[in-house]
């Protein structure tokens, strides 16, 4: 690993648990001033959302689940939050990786009563990236109770990759119907399955691998869910252009950045270690 210094050190404990379980919580990670730089953006992307944008519920939902990609350029908050705090190191020591890259960033905000669900779902199958070391950050500026939160199967990165679907109507508009495994139905008996969740502050977050299968319920009418999430990259990701859209698209790349090549372009900044 390199020589640089981490901010703040990952416990082994931590590390061993993410490497198993694809999925950790780590407590007060943040300060308050940055999750109050991180809310300032949030807003500001709520208030003029990019053309990536998009409104994951249904027209019926009382509530509205909002996703948004991809503004790290265009919203300074987020590029401060990112570029400046601990999450480039902690992200390089849960992957073992000597470097952690920049992937994207996600805003998902879910609204007071909003039924819809994130259905179980991998995002690595979603991505145009091959690789083992990677994770993502899932980090709340609300808190989120345990029946709200982002749950994980336990173990299932260390699994096959399984069939990407739209989340509306289960289309599978990635790879091939029947070229990968299909779903199983964790819902259908949830005690046959390591099933990992914590009820969340905000400075806390979880990380999670992106093989890892993982979902949420709905929220309730108490508050709003607005939640922050950050792609990271380790040492053996390398590009794999895909035929069809991914989720988040990347146009131009695949022009640029030939297959099999590491993520080293100026879409992916390097976060760790430090220049």
């Amino acid at each position: 690993m390199q020589n640089q210094p981490y901010e703040f050190i990952v416990q082994p404990e931590i590390i061993e648990s993410f490497q198993r379980d694809g999925a950790v919580c780590i407590r007060r990670l943040f300060t308050p001033d940055e999750v109050a730089l991180l809310e300032s953006g949030i807003e500001e992307n709520l208030r003029a959302p990019s053309t990536r944008s998009k409104i994951a519920s249904k027209a019926d939902d009382p509530g509205r689940f909002f996703e948004d990609f991809s503004n790290w350029q265009e919203i300074d908050a987020y590029q401060r939050f990112i570029v400046h705090s601990r999450v480039g190191s902690v992200a390089a020591q849960l992957m073992q990786s000597d470097t952690a890259r920049l992937y994207h960033d996600h805003l998902l905000v879910k609204e007071p009563n909003t039924r819809q669900k994130t259905p179980w779902h991998q995002d690595q199958p979603y991505y145009n990236i091959e690789g083992r070391q990677n994770c993502s950050m899932w980090m709340p500026v609300d808190p989120v109770t345990r029946e709200a939160t982002l749950e994980f199967v336990g173990g299932s990165h260390l699994g096959p990759w399984l069939m990407p679907r739209t989340f509306l109507d289960n289309q599978a508009k990635w790879f091939p119907e029947g070229s990968l495994t299909a779903l199983p139905d964790i819902d259908a008996d949830r005690s046959a399955w390591n099933i990992l969740g914590w009820a969340l502050e905000p400075c806390d977050a979880v990380f999670f691998h992106m093989l890892t299968l993982h979902g949420a319920n709905g929220v309730g009418s108490a508050r709003r869910r607005r939640v922050f999430s950050v792609r990271f990259l380790g040492d053996d990701v390398r590009h794999a252009p895909r035929q069809w859209k991914t989720s988040p698209e990347f146009p131009g790349l695949a022009e640029a950045l030939p297959a099999g090549a590491a993520m080293q372009h100026p879409l992916f900044p390097l976060l760790w270690p430090r220049r």
